[in-house]
């Protein structure tokens, strides 16, 4: 491609694919179509020279091409003829090429890639695909998983919405709050995929942090919501400390051990602009009340100087909105830091015994954490060799081998 068209790619490939499966009403017939527009203007642009309105040119040729295509398909198929008419003549430009309709497009096209229809890997790796412009290869490097198996999550999903007949729409106001959700868990897994990858070399993945940032900055641009403004907070404060999150060779350093000189304030402040805005609407959830804590570290100039009794409060009312194991481990480390280690462990070996946390490592490496603390060194051990059967991350399996080997060292003298 010339110049001018590799920036048009860049800047418009989505949002023209987003109008043109609305369009044509088919993911990969408008894939095909939107490449065969780029192919012609790199052909004719040089000459020519870029349209006053590049982005309604290449739907109006995406148009255009789909409409051959399925003319000529429509010998075998003859349903395909009605498609093929209901485009029109290809030499006209749509109307629905304007920037308030395209943006309407890339939210229609956002719901359907994250319908609840759909299942949740689906959901990811189509979202990934479609709305963020990654390639097969790339999502499948980012969750490491194998290329065909991803192509096929993205074949099923594609089919599932086809044979389904799932809209291509922003859903109605009423059936709004479950649909968004389903978006806003899409989001928030690839941002966590990004920040702390579930498997791998490396602790974080940047490229897929940074995606799931973009999509949320989208989806509060185009659909204003507390939690989606909330959840963009999240990311931003989170993502905020990336930095400071490990050493030069890339080894953890947790949060308390942080150099906060090296945590982005810009990023800090805009979250906490927003969190405050998702506050304000009196209409948030739990990522607002997970952006709300993590303001609350973010303002703290040392982790000496954080407000443990603020961040153990809202824990208290995001557990009643979200009563989540997860949600009561975290609530429980926050207690741990407030009222001393022994609270924060009762609370644990209560999460344990339940069962629900017996194969998450971060349960096994906190309970791990507090008896050491303590002076608990053989059940230390113990809960560390639990935490690291369950670990699949290199730098997460390397510190729990360093703690392990530490409160080994500790034990020693005192069995000798």
């Amino acid at each position: 491609m010339s110049d001018p068209v590799e920036s048009a790619f860049r800047a418009e490939s989505r949002r023209v694919l987003a109008t043109l499966i609305r369009l044509l009403g088919d993911f990969d017939l408008a894939e095909e179509a939107m490449q065969e527009a780029f192919a012609v203007a790199a052909e004719r642009w040089p000459t020519e020279g870029v349209p006053a309105n590049p982005r309604a040119w290449l739907v109006s040729t995406g148009r255009f091409k789909a409409m051959d295509t399925l003319r000529r398909r429509a010998r075998f198929d003859a349903s395909l003829a009605a498609i093929a008419e209901r485009l029109g003549d290809g030499v006209t430009p749509p109307p629905e090429v304007d920037d308030d309709s395209v943006e309407d497009d890339r939210l229609r096209l956002i719901f359907t890639c994250c319908h609840p229809a759909l299942p949740p890997d689906g959901q990811v790796a189509l979202t990934l695909r479609e709305v963020c412009g990654l390639t097969t290869e790339e999502i499948a490097r980012a969750f490491l998983s194998p290329a065909p198996t991803v192509a096929q999550r993205i074949v099923r999903a594609k089919a599932k919405i086809k044979a389904a007949r799932i809209p291509y729409q922003v859903p109605s106001r009423a059936d709004l709050p479950e649909r968004l959700a389903s978006v806003l868990q899409v989001i928030y897994l690839v941002f966590n995929e990004g920040y702390a990858a579930s498997s791998g070399e490396s602790l974080t993945r940047g490229g897929l942090s940074a995606e799931a940032i973009r999509l949320g900055r989208l989806l509060v641009e185009l659909l204003p919501e507390p939690e989606a403004i909330g959840l963009l907070a999240l990311m931003l404060l989170h993502e905020a400390r990336r930095d400071a999150r490990t050493t030069a060779d890339g080894e953890i350093v947790l949060l308390e051990d942080q150099d906060r000189a090296r945590w982005n304030r810009e990023m800090i402040a805009e979250g906490m602009a927003l969190v405050d805005r998702a506050i304000g609407s009196r209409g948030f959830g739990p990522y607002t009340l997970q952006a709300a804590i993590a303001a609350v570290h973010a303002g703290a100039a040392t982790a000496a100087d954080t407000d443990w009794i603020e961040i153990v409060g809202l824990y208290d009312v995001l557990v009643r909105a979200e009563p989540s194991p997860v949600v009561q481990l975290n609530r429980a480390a926050a207690v741990a830091m407030r009222d001393g280690p022994g609270a924060g462990l009762a609370l644990i070996e209560d999460l344990l015994g339940r069962g629900e946390l017996a194969d998450y490592a971060p349960a096994h490496s906190a309970r791990a954490e507090l008896c050491r603390r303590l002076g608990r060194s053989v059940d230390a051990i113990r809960s560390y060799e639990g935490a690291l059967e369950l670990t699949r991350q290199e730098p997460q399996r390397r510190f729990l081998e360093w703690r392990l080997q530490e409160v080994r060292r500790e034990l020693s003298p005192r069995t000798q």
